[in-house]
Parts: C-alpha cells; sequence; structure tokens
C-alpha cells in the first residue's frame, strides 16, 4: 500500500494546524458559523443529529493493521467507543466532541490518515474492488490508477469548490463490478482493446440520492496515458456548467441528462484537445513508479488446493458454508481472500467496536501480512490468506462476531446510519436492518434463497444505495411519522439497474412482512438456477405488487 513521502507528511501536519486554528477561533467566536461551514467540511467534519461526525478517508479501502489500532485507539479515547465502516470505504466517528477534532487528526497524522476532502463540494476518496490486486479475473490492479487520481485530485485548486460533491471509482474487472462504478460520478473500467493494450472505458453522470441516474458511456478506450487529462476536461465541463444555484440540481448526472450524454460527450472531447499531451499527461516511469507501492507479498510457493483445507470442509458442515459464502479464489495458488462480516443483528451494519477493531488488526497480523479491506458492502477483507490457515482463522473470527457465513445473502445488508443519527433521514434504517435479520435467521432457507442484495436508505440521499439494491428499502416521512417505500430490481454490478417502487408505503411493524411476501414470490416463481434479480427480470413487477398489496 502508499506509504507517505515527507511532503505528504509535511502537508498533512500542516493541516492539523490549520483547523486546529480554525477551530479556536470559531470557539471563541472569532469565525461565524457560516465562515466554519466550508473549513469544517474541507476536513470531514459534518454536524449531525446528536453531535459532529468525521468521515476519516481510507483510500481505495486499504488498511495497515498500525492504523485499524490507532482508528480503535481514536474511538476509545475520542468518541463512544467504536467506529462506522461506511458504502464509500472510509470510516465515520459519530460522536466526536468539536473541540477534539483537531487531536484526531493529530494522532490519525501520526499513522498517515487523516479526513482531507472526505466531504465538501471536492473530489472525494477514489474507491475500487476490495479484491484488488489478489482477484483472479481482473485485467490487472487498479489501485496504482486510484493512488494516481487521490494524488492529482488532493488540494487540486481548480476543483476544490465544484458545484457539488463529486466521486470516482476504478474496475478492473470485465464480468462483476464491486465498487459499483456506474452508480458514481465518474466510473473508470480497465478495458483491453483489439491490440491487446489495456486502457479505459469511462462512464460519468452515474449516481444515486434524489435522481437516481445509471451513468453513460462518454469513451469507449482511453489510453492509459490520457487518464488525468480527460478527467479534467470532464471536470472543467461540469465546473463551468454545473448548476450552482440548486444543490439538489447540482451533479453531474444532472448537468449530463440535462444536455443529453452525446452533448455532454461533445464538450469534455472539445475541453481534452486542448490537455492532451499537455503537462498532465502520465509517463511510462510514473506508472512504473505507482506500482511500486502495491507490490506482492512475500508468499510462499504452495500447491493449487491445500488437502487439509478440502478435508475440514468435508468434516464440518458450518466451516465448508464459512468457506462457501465469505472465502475467495486468489490469484496466487494455496492462498484465499476472506470477509470477515459486520453485519450483527440489532447493530448498525458496518459498525465495529474499539474491541473488534483490534481484534481484526490482529487477524490481519497473523493470517494477512498486516493488511485489510473495507468493502462496499461494509465489511472487512483479509486477502492474503493461506488455505492452510482458514480454519484456524474461522475459529478464531467466531469469537469476535466476524465468521457469520451469510455473506452475499439477504441478511449480508447495506443500510446507513438513518434517523437514530442523521439529522437528514427521515426514518431510523437499523430497527428496520434488525427486524429483517431477525425474521430471516435460519441459515437453510438463506441459503435456499441464494444471491440478493437488500439495501436500505433513512432518506433520498440515499448513502444506503437502496436505489440500486435488488431490494431496496427507503425511509420516508408521512406526516410526521416513518413509514418505508420498497422498491425491486436494483443492481450495482455490470449489469446496473435502477430499482422500481413496489406501491405505497408501510409502516415500520409491517417491513418484514412485505420482505417475507416478496422472496415467497421469487421462491415460487424462480426457475432451479436463477437469482432474485434473475427472477425479477424475467416475470416483472406486477406479481410481487399483487401478492403484497393483495389484503390491503
Amino acid at each position: 500500500m502508499y506509504v507517505y513521502d515527507d511532503y505528504d507528511q509535511q502537508i498533512v501536519n500542516d493541516r492539523v494546524a490549520q483547523f486546529r486554528d480554525q477551530t479556536q477561533r470559531f470557539l471563541a467566536g472569532k469565525i461565524s458559523d457560516d465562515e466554519f461551514l466550508p473549513l469544517r467540511l474541507q476536513n470531514g467534519l459534518y454536524i449531525q443529529r446528536h453531535a459532529p461526525m468525521l468521515r476519516i478517508a481510507i483510500p481505495y479501502g486499504m488498511l495497515a493493521s498500525r492504523q485499524l489500532r490507532k482508528l480503535a485507539d481514536v474511538s476509545r479515547k475520542f468518541d463512544k467507543g467504536y467506529g462506522h465502516f461506511s458504502t464509500r470505504q472510509n470510516m465515520q466517528l459519530h460522536w466526536p466532541k468539536l473541540e477534539q477534532v483537531p487531536d484526531i487528526l493529530a494522532e490519525l497524522a501520526t499513522v498517515q490518515m487523516h479526513s482531507i476532502q472526505t466531504s465538501g463540494n471536492c473530489i472525494r476518496n477514489t474507491t475500487t474492488d476490495q479484491f484488488a490486486g489478489v482477484a483472479r479475473d481482473e485485467l490487472e490492479d487498479p489501485r496504482p490508477y486510484c493512488e494516481l487520481i487521490r494524488q492529482w485530485s488532493t488540494f487540486h485548486p481548480e476543483f476544490a469548490y465544484l458545484p457539488r460533491k463529486f466521486k470516482i471509482a476504478v474496475n478492473a474487472n470485465p464480468t462483476a463490478d464491486r465498487a459499483a462504478t456506474l452508480v458514481h460520478d465518474i466510473g473508470i473500467h480497465i478495458v483491453q482493446n483489439e491490440s491487446g493494450e489495456n486502457g479505459f472505458k469511462v462512464f460519468v453522470g452515474g449516481g444515486l440520492g434524489r435522481t437516481p441516474v445509471i451513468a453513460s458511456l462518454v469513451r469507449e478506450f482511453l489510453p492509459k496515458k490520457h487518464l488525468l487529462t480527460y478527467l479534467e476536461a470532464i471536470l472543467r465541463v461540469y465546473n463551468r456548467l454545473g448548476r450552482r444555484d440548486n444543490k439538489h440540481k447540482a451533479r453531474i448526472k444532472i448537468l449530463v441528462r440535462a444536455m443529453t450524454p452525446e452533448k455532454f460527450t461533445e464538450l469534455v472531447e472539445q475541453e481534452w484537445l486542448q490537455l492532451k499531451d499537455g503537462p498532465n499527461t502520465v509517463t511510462a516511469e510514473e506508472f512504473e513508479r505507482l506500482k511500486t507501492f502495491f507490490t506482492e507479498p512475500e508468499y510462499q510457493s504452495l500447491p493449487q488446493q491445500d488437502e487439509h483445507f478440502l478435508a475440514l470442509q468435508t468434516e464440518n458442515n458450518f466451516f465448508a458454508n464459512w468457506v462457501k459464502r465469505n472465502v475467495t479464489p486468489h490469484k496466487k495458488p494455496g492462498y484465499a481472500a476472506v470477509t470477515l462480516s459486520l453485519k450483527k443483528t440489532g447493530i448498525a451494519p458496518g459498525d465495529a467496536t474499539h474491541e473488534q477493531m483490534d481484534a481484526m488488526a490482529d487477524l490481519a497480523d497473523n493470517y494477512s501480512f498486516g493488511e485489510l479491506r473495507v468493502s462496499h458492502e461494509q465489511n472487512i477483507v483479509l486477502a492474503d490468506v493461506k488455505q492452510s490457515d482458514l480454519h484456524s482463522l474461522w475459529r478464531d473470527a467466531k469469537q469476535h462476531g466476524f465468521a457469520t457465513p451469510t455473506l452475499g445473502l439477504l441478511n449480508d445488508m447495506i443500510c446507513c446510519p438513518g434517523g437514530d443519527f442523521c439529522s437528514l433521514a427521515n426514518a431510523k434504517s437499523i430497527p428496520i436492518a434488525q427486524q429483517i435479520q431477525e425474521r430471516f435467521q435460519d441459515l437453510d432457507y438463506l441459503y435456499d434463497i441464494g444471491d440478493l442484495d437488500l439495501n436500505i436508505s433513512g432518506c433520498m440521499n440515499a448513502c444506503g444505495h437502496h436505489h440500486v439494491g435488488n431490494i431496496g428499502i427507503l425511509g420516508v416521512d408521512k406526516k410526521g411519522a416513518e413509514f418505508y417505500q420498497v422498491s425491486l430490481g436494483g443492481a450495482s454490478g455490470v449489469d446496473a439497474s435502477l430499482g422500481k417502487i413496489l406501491g405505497p408505503s408501510f409502516s415500520e411493524k409491517e417491513v418484514a412482512n412485505v420482505i417475507e411476501k416478496i422472496i415467497d414470490v421469487y421462491i415460487d416463481k424462480r426457475t432451479e438456477e436463477e437469482r432474485f434479480i434473475d427472477t425479477y427480470r424475467r416475470i416483472g413487477i406486477d406479481p410481487f405488487k399483487q401478492q403484497v398489496y393483495a389484503n390491503v
């Protein structure tokens, strides 16, 4: 993973000192609320329902064990002893005291972490596949390109005050998209042309929130060296023409839709002609330099399959189920990637206590070269585990609640913190997640249902990505009461689609029953090999609607 040089460290240290001074002046009444707002947002600090919320950057989801231990320590000292891993691979503290935030940032700086550009109208944390670098089916490791974008975009003076926040994601897998790139402002796919050269397919204008949109293809193939100049062209067009009079209409997705993808692409190409082959053209030497930060760990030479590991699966069905759901094949013989589940019933998906963070850091040190990854689905990945260690890891993970064998199933849901924390939320999310998890506790039934993405958001800002859940749940306000709107048919992969609203919303006590009726229709109508999303796309929404509203 990328390691700071002296310039990086000095920049982060200077930013801590700068924000400490700004915070002290604000608390002394020398800076107004309006003046302090952009300053705190530049440092990842929001004002939420009960307390400030600090969003900490985890570039492309990668953490060293020492960094996770620091996050645990910070949550103990300055918060309520836990943190929340978000869908964009960052971490959030929901209870810091404003006057202590500079101290938190100073602690983070000691382990090469910060909160710069995790909020505000700027280019946010670039995300990618949690299995980057170890996935068997990727064209190449996308992390060097994420690091290139991070270095280019951090403190970029031209793009510090965009019309609205801006998110970029990179995918290197031709058959899977675990970074949900098509619902980002820019989605970058590493692809191969007819000459066998790798380059980029570029999508623009995706996003969720009040106006969900699947991104439009603006360039079929972009040579690698032009990545930054093309991104710059896109952002220049957006910065000039994006709306600033209405924040609900300020995202690039609105601009692309209003002028049509074709016209937007034409303007980008015109802008790019002025930038192409200019100073931001990336040399082959620079790409090689970036790749040196993502070298392989000291893998052992192992057989493709560990016989003892295979035998243990035969002997222990619980272990075998965990391997099936939570263990992913690795490009290196004898290794695997393991997903640690953070989906305990009754706890916000993605939450981890300081004890759990310390425990995950220990697991990383003991089993995976001291490295961890945060996934889009709000779980944690150990990317380099020997097959011969998987049984020991499973036993250790169970002690801390990380070994729930439900990855990719209905209970492995994405969920925002909702009304329990967020001042923007219309309704609570965590009780809904708990209600559904308790209704669908039977593992045999979950395995029978199979792969299914269920996403929950507490408001239209869609932090829980409900629009792209196979089943999506949105909290809505009905004359001061909390209700929940259900949508079906969303997906966030290479075949991304937006869910369609089922019908009128439901009270909190009805939600689990509604989900059960939806599942009943799927079980009744599916063919042998169909996932939920396949059945929905074949039969449409009407059979589900008829079942759910039959007695209304």
